[in-house]
């Protein structure tokens, strides 16, 4: 599950990515207001993080412009400017929610788990696959109801498949939802990350589940034949 982190505090963005990063969620980061703008023009996200002094375009510019496109991506406005009028305009604007610097990491992180389970709306909150489950809420996964031990970027790669269980995942999805916009990240990763995960699941012997290759196609996770 991607979030956009948009902050131009090199060291604030820094450790709230890192929170977040923890919390098992993927972060992708922005520095100014029209990169941001740029990216929400052409990636999903499950969540948006905005400041609103940020440098070449203001925030709430772009909460405007996302909103204006017909966006219904959560946004969580984290600013300095926290004055009535700041509250009202952003919340005028489309911001589901606004949390004035400073603040507590651990009151964000309960603010985006409030968010991102809000605009779930009637999906399930347990993803199955055979014995392999994953709690959307927790944000844990589970193998015959035993915890299952991972890496975050193991965790990353068998969320993305658990959320698509059933179907091809192409090697280009699972890049951009892992590694985001890294660009130390070399796309042969997944493979390792996949080869890692497959490892993990054959010493698991009831229900098992495995990840197959379509050549051409991707990764399918699906119960074992």
């Amino acid at each position: 599950m991607r979030i956009l982190l948009v902050e131009d505090h090199a060291e604030l963005s820094r450790l709230v990515a890192k929170a977040l990063q923890d919390a098992r969620l993927t972060v992708e980061c922005a520095m100014d207001g029209a990169d941001a703008d740029a990216l929400l023009h052409t990636q999903e996200y499950a969540l948006v993080i905005l400041d609103l002094s940020l440098p070449r375009m203001d925030g709430l510019d772009v909460l405007r412009r996302m909103r204006a496109r017909g966006s219904k991506t959560p946004v969580l406005v984290l600013t300095a400017r926290g004055g009535l009028n700041d509250r009202v305009q952003g919340l005028n604007l489309g911001a589901d929610d606004y949390l004035a610097k400073p603040f507590e990491l651990a009151e964000l992180e309960a603010r985006v788990k409030a968010l991102l389970r809000r605009t779930q709306g009637n999906e399930n909150l347990v993803l199955s696959c055979g014995a392999l489950s994953f709690d959307t809420v927790s944000r844990m996964f589970t193998y015959g109801g035993e915890p299952l031990a991972l890496t975050p970027r193991e965790h990353s790669v068998l969320e993305a498949l658990i959320n698509r269980a059933g179907r091809a995942v192409s090697k280009e999805k699972l890049f951009d939802e892992v590694f985001a916009l890294e660009d130390d990240a070399n796309r042969d990763a997944i493979e390792i990350y996949v080869h890692r995960l497959r490892k993990k699941l054959e010493r698991l012997e009831s229900g098992r589940v495995a990840i197959t290759t379509l050549r051409g196609l991707g990764y399918l996770l699906e119960v074992a034949k």
